[in-house]
């Protein structure tokens, strides 16, 4: 046995007559154990399957006979329940060192000293364990180790044609059948039900051995070809709509798509016997492994990058690509995935799509915001979700509380769907306030805008009566196209934006793209590699340096705002000149379109994002030069406090009801009041009614929200009493309390405000 390919070659060539014949499944079986014995001079080869809940010994050479369907082992008990509850190898020289070690005396085991076992797996989880055992202490050599991941791959499709385990023991495991509640990190917040669907379906292995080796290595050199092809699109140009990888992960995709290594390995696999779909799971499953052992977590998303490519490659060669957008949704549904991109969103029924769990997924993400904009509640890192979940589970999804839970037991199911009757109840009363006007109970009135970026977005003015849109991220339609959009395309979409919000003011906010925006199509320079990118080549630094980007934006607002007032907004101002440079080119397009005798906008006010701290030193000098100053509270808390908004780790530090923040602000709202100049928030910050609550305590009268915060905040401001609010918020921030949340809560609780 010089190879894990020889041993494994020799097994497969043997097991192949074994699957070909009519006998019945126990005595192909038993079978099965004498051949890999005797290939792996083992002393000891047994068989253990997943039967109601328990691994069962099911056939053996060199144990007791007597102890085959006898001898019992629940999921991580003994030996083989943990490579069954891990779903990991074991190689051990002394089997009774192991903490998990169970002796049981019927199997006759005690003279056996080494051990090694590898999980039967069928639908990424374990259905049995196939072992050696030895009497002389030894750890099994690697290709050994092989040579048993090989025959555990035959086992499992042996396994399934034969039903000796139930399917859904093979997708979930006995544990995980009942009601479980996985938490997560809200990211849309709102309360859904529906179906568990896959974005990307899983593909399962129907056939093992190899009929043909040269052939199936034909195939995945085909699926690599086209793999490669994919991934050269998604780095270079078109290809758009594969979960939103920025260039670093694009980079890495490309890298282990051309790693040697890795088709190496899966070529071996295939040599020993596999079919290409069979040696692809047999490397990924070693990945997987590997995964379980690595401590540094940027390793760890390295590995997961391959995994990723590996299903990519997986589906490729058994032509399962799409998704199940292509195959439509049949009933409400909750949709599953690794990452999504926003235009695979879009691509969903939105009469159908009631939410969506990532495993991963940040804040930052633009699928986020595109959910937000859509209404849809998004859960992410929510982790052991495909472990404890199969395709159609019925789900429920309080993305409020950063829950999922599947299966619900009928009391849950209830108490869920009294809390979505409150939750349309209150619905309900904040629809009744359409007509009311946002004043404070003391007569101040309060400018209420929403913030919009898609064209579906636009039934949101007349539905909420909003005062206008306070904020169109026009990025949206860049990052949802497979490639650049076109002046005459802009234009479309800003003049439909402007004729739907009729005499209500607009403010077009210049396109943000950079940092977590990426577009495919949009070529970096060599070395453009950002270890931060959300501080990086992003925003108006990336319309100053490609100003041919720029001008055909500028040219199409202009255009479209023909007879009519134009507000443009620049983001991510760090000082004044960059205002000035952006204006400039503005102008010049303006000046052209002049001596074109084109038709110009009535008037053109100009205003800047407040994002960058550095900015706030410079509003002395900027403000002069301004029409209006919005704050967007995402970016800027974050670089406040230097605390990445999308770690897990640092989540609960970024509070925008911290003293810091609302002195900051307090400070550049007032600096606008000086001014004269309009200062708005168009964060998230003000889509939450009790931040809200502060901002108005700041002196704040302009927000601009999402449409579904708008009646809730509305109901708010109608409760507020400026006068006292302030001179509060003023001795909080004079002395500030060890949890001034808690202080403006308490108080807000004490007059009655009432939030969701």
């Amino acid at each position: 046995m010089t190879s894990a390919v020889a041993a494994s070659r020799q097994i497969l060539t043997r097991l192949h007559e074994v699957m070909a014949s009519r006998e019945r499944a126990q005595v192909k079986l038993n079978t099965v154990v004498e051949v890999v014995g005797e290939s792996l001079h083992s002393e000891v080869c047994s068989i253990y399957l997943l039967r109601e809940g328990e691994l069962e010994l099911f056939a053996t050479r060199g144990l007791a006979q007597e102890a085959v369907h006898v001898t019992r082992l629940g999921i991580g008990e003994g030996l083989v329940g943990t490579i069954a509850g891990n779903v990991d190898t074991l190689n051990l020289a002394e089997a009774t060192a192991h903490p998990d070690f169970s002796y049981r005396p019927e199997t006759g085991e005690e003279k056996f000293h080494s051990f090694a076992g590898v999980p039967i797996v069928r639908r990424e989880r374990a259905v049995g364990v196939l072992c050696v055992q030895h009497v002389e202490p030894r750890r099994y050599e690697e290709v050994e180790i092989e040579a048993l991941q090989t025959v555990a791959m035959v086992l499992s499709e042996l396994i399934a044609n034969a039903a000796l385990v139930d399917e859904d023991e093979a997708a979930l495991g006995p544990a995980q059948t009942g009601p479980v509640t996985l938490k997560g990190q809200p990211l849309v917040k709102g309360l859904a039900s529906g179906v568990a669907v896959y974005h990307q379906p899983r593909v399962t292995i129907e056939h093992t051995v190899a009929e043909d080796i040269e052939a199936e290595r034909a195939r995945v050199y085909l699926a690599f070809d086209k793999m490669r092809e994919q991934i050269d699109r998604m780095a270079a140009q078109a290809e758009f709509g594969v979960g939103g990888e920025h260039e670093e992960v694009l980079a890495t995709y490309k890298m282990f798509a051309y790693d040697e290594g890795w088709s190496r390995r899966i070529n071996e696999a295939i040599s020993s016997g596999l079919t290409a779909e069979a040696a692809i799971e047999r490397v990924q499953q070693r990945t997987r492994m590997r995964m379980r052992q690595i401590d540094d977590p940027l390793l760890a998303d390295r590995m997961h990058d391959l995994e990723d490519l590996s299903n990519r490659l997986l589906r490729i060669v058994s032509g399962q690509l799409g998704t199940a957008a292509a195959k439509g949704l049949r009933q409400d549904a909750i949709l599953i995935a690794r990452n999504l991109g926003p235009a695979e969103l879009l691509e969903y029924d939105k009469r159908r799509l009631k939410g969506v769990v990532l495993e991963e997924g940040s804040l930052t993400a633009h699928v986020v915001i595109v959910a937000r904009a859509m209404g849809i509640p998004v859960l992410g890192r929510v982790r052991g979700l495909r472990g404890a979940l199969r395709e159609g589970d019925p789900l429920l999804l309080d993305a409020n509380q950063g829950a999922v839970t599947l299966r619900p037991a009928p009391a849950t199911l209830e108490a869920f769907e009294a809390r979505f009757a409150r939750s349309r109840e209150r619905q309900a009363q904040y629809a009744a306030l359409r007509e009311v006007e946002p004043t404070t109970a003391c007569g101040k009135r309060i400018t209420l805008l929403i913030n919009a970026g898609l064209r579906e977005d636009l039934p949101h003015l007349a539905q909420t009566a909003a005062d206008g849109i306070g904020l169109f991220r026009t990025e949206f339609q860049f990052l949802v196209s497979a490639t650049l959009p076109s002046r005459e395309r802009q234009t479309r979409l800003y003049r439909d934006v402007l004729d739907a919000a009729g005499d209500k003011p607009v403010v077009f906010r210049t396109v943000d793209i950079g940092g977590d925006k990426v577009l495919p199509y949009l070529r970096h320079d060599e070395g453009d590699h950002e270890e931060n990118p959300a501080m990086g080549w992003r925003a108006l630094r990336v319309g100053l340096e490609r100003e041919g980007l720029m001008k055909v934006q500028a040219r199409a607002l202009l255009e479209a705002a023909a007879g009519r007032t134009l507000n443009v907004m620049f983001p991510m101002v760090s000082e004044p000149w960059e205002f000035d440079q952006a204006r400039a080119l503005f102008e010049g397009q303006l000046a052209w379109l002049k001596g074109q005798k084109k038709l110009l906008p009535a008037r053109v006010r100009y205003g800047t994002m407040l994002e960058v701290p550095a900015l706030a030193e410079m509003l002395d000098v900027l403000l002069p030069r301004l029409q209006f100053l919005s704050i967007g509270t995402n970016d800027l808390t974050q670089f406040l406090f230097a605390a990445d908004r999308a770690h897990p780790k640092l989540a609960e530090r970024y509070d925008w009801l911290s003293p810091a923040i609302l002195r900051f602000l307090r400070r550049v709202i007032a600096a606008g009041a000086e001014h004269g100049v309009d200062v708005t928030v168009c964060g998230e910050m003000g889509g939450r009614a009790l931040e809200a609550l502060a901002l108005l305590g700041l002196g704040l009268t302009r927000l601009s929200i999402t449409p579904a915060a708008v009646g809730p905040v509305k109901a708010m401001i109608r409760q507020v009493r400026l006068e006292e609010l302030q001179a509060a918020m003023a001795g909080w921030l004079a002395q500030p309390p060890a949890d001034l949340r808690g202080q403006l809560t308490a108080w807000a609780a004490e007059r009655g405000f009432a939030f969701d």
